[in-house]
């Protein structure tokens, strides 16, 4: 099933080229996109060399067309060959792919890829590298302006489209996880630095959706993995304007990296059905877009940056009329407050001295046991709420709706302060989080109708991710919240009960 039909098709237009001595000229193109009346359009060429290669190169269509982009000689099999089989395909793939991960922070990863059948959805994959390579090419080498504004525009539709995420799902697979990391920082990337121009041209300019998040599900679990670059992510709440642009470049350069794993059990009652929820693993990591080095000379280093300070989560059965009912299995907390009292009277008695003076002081400690993330369930109808919030060790309070105390500038070890090293810190080493079922595999139980046996059911994983800037190591009275939210659907089929 073609799940995708990319415009264009760069893969239909490849293999329904006509043989290499029926072209009149040494190039064959594709026109990828028009920009306006007045710049010129974006194309894909191949072009054939009389060495017995080819090549596949991107080019704005100037008076004298100026080339983008140029793959690596692709060799054919033979003088004689006529067309490019699929062997020059897969290696075009793979040639694609290279060049999209050089445009990224780290140059180290090189994608290989073996023996692989050319499948419907090989096609969609093939179509959808090809574009990703455009759109990044677009931004990085297309000049002027309006002729890159205008390509961009027109490939983001494509690839922020909903078939265009289905077909994601077989690419990320090819690439394999390590991979699929870097791929998503090379285009959050690219995307941060293009949002970033037109941030700065003055234009009006909305800020899309570029939250890239994808859904699958295994035997007994269920995944969710979604990335976001943090310059995109709404902004609620700033303390003012920052005019620290070393600060600046180092809160813009990072995005989200985040798992959601839910481990699922179905248990067939005698009237009913029982579908149970829990916790496997919640990851949220933010990560540099740029090198260690960049980040040093043009920001303050990769300490300075968000961290997140709240998620919460929404599990929804789609289908409202199939729950009889919802428990959850973890009350609400009620901590212990333990308080303690600590005087003391001093007096000094100085003979010699004509004076006679006593010094009294009193002090009292008030001592508190909270940990810094508060989690808690509960109900809304038929969803389960999973919801993680950080507080501040000093007041207890939440810090996704408060700001530092003025203080925090001037004193190092404060709550929050050296936050990613020291031994007390509620985030790892690298500045994320992790949430396993070790501390939070309470679950939540759903009865459903035992009619749902007889097909799939549907179900909803929704959320929200809230990062905070707080100064780490710098002195600044800057501080901001943003926040993205992700939606994913998956099927539950309850017919294997049987």
């Amino acid at each position: 099933m073609d799940v995708l039909a990319f415009v264009p098709d760069v893969w239909t237009w490849i293999n329904n080229l006509p043989p290499f001595s029926q072209w009149k000229t040494s190039s064959v193109s594709l026109c990828i996109c028009t920009s306006t009346t007045k710049q010129p359009s974006m194309f894909l060429s191949i072009n054939k060399n009389s060495t017995s290669h080819i090549t596949l190169s991107i080019v704005a269509n100037f008076h004298v067309p100026v080339y983008l982009w140029t793959s690596s000689p692709i060799h054919l099999s033979n003088k004689m060959q006529q067309t490019l089989d699929e062997p020059e395909l897969i290696q075009l793939f793979v040639d694609i792919v290279n060049w999209v991960l050089r445009y990224g922070p780290n140059k180290k990863y090189t994608f290989r890829l073996g023996a692989i059948q050319t499948k419907e959805n090989f096609k969609n994959v093939f179509n959808l590298a090809c574009l990703t390579l455009v759109f990044v090419v677009c931004i990085y080498e297309a000049a002027p302006h309006d002729l890159r504004r205008g390509c961009v525009d027109a490939l983001k539709v494509q690839l922020t489209s909903s078939n265009a995420k289905e077909v994601s799902k077989y690419l990320v697979r090819i690439l394999g996880a390590n991979l699929e990391e870097e791929w998503m920082r090379t285009l959050n990337l690219a995307t941060t630095n293009w949002i970033s121009e037109i941030m700065s041209s003055g234009s009006s300019f909305r800020i899309p959706s570029v939250v890239f998040s994808y859904a699958v599900s295994a035997i007994g679990l269920w995944k969710v993995q979604l990335y976001c670059p943090v310059i995109a992510m709404n902004m609620e709440e700033s303390s003012s304007l920052n005019q620290d642009e070393r600060l600046a470049f180092s809160l813009k350069y990072q995005h989200v990296e985040g798992v959601v794993q839910l481990a699922y059990k179905t248990t067939l009652r005698e009237n009913w059905v029982d579908v149970e929820v829990k916790v496997d693993n919640v990851r949220c990591d933010i990560t540099s877009l740029v090198s260690e080095t960049l980040m040093a000379e043009r920001g303050y280093g990769s300490e300075e940056k968000h961290f997140p300070s709240r998620i919460s989560l929404q599990i929804t059965p789609l289908q409202q009329s199939d729950v009889i009912s919802v428990s959850v299995t973890k009350s609400s907390d009620n901590p212990t407050h333990e308080v303690g009292f600590e005087k003391s009277l001093e007096g000094s008695f100085e003979p010699p001295n004509p004076h006679f003076g006593i010094k009294v002081s009193a002090n009292e400690n008030v001592v508190v046991n909270m940990k810094p993330w508060k989690f808690e369930q509960s109900v809304h109808g038929s969803s389960a709420m999973l919801d993680w919030s950080l507080h501040d060790g000093v007041n207890g309070r939440e810090v996704v709706s408060s700001k530092p105390a003025k203080f925090y500038i001037f004193q190092p070890r404060v709550w929050f302060r050296d936050r990613y090293s020291s031994a007390y810190r509620p985030f790892t080493r690298q500045g994320g989080v992790v949430f396993a079922r070790d501390e939070y595999g309470e679950s939540v139980c759903w009865k459903m109708c035992p009619s749902t046996t007889a097909r799939a059911t549907q179900w909803e994983v929704a959320g929200c991710i809230w990062l905070t800037y707080w100064p780490n190591k710098q002195r600044t009275f800057y501080s901001e919240t943003r926040r993205l939210e992700f939606r994913e659907c998956l099927s539950l089929p309850l017919s294997k009960l049987y």
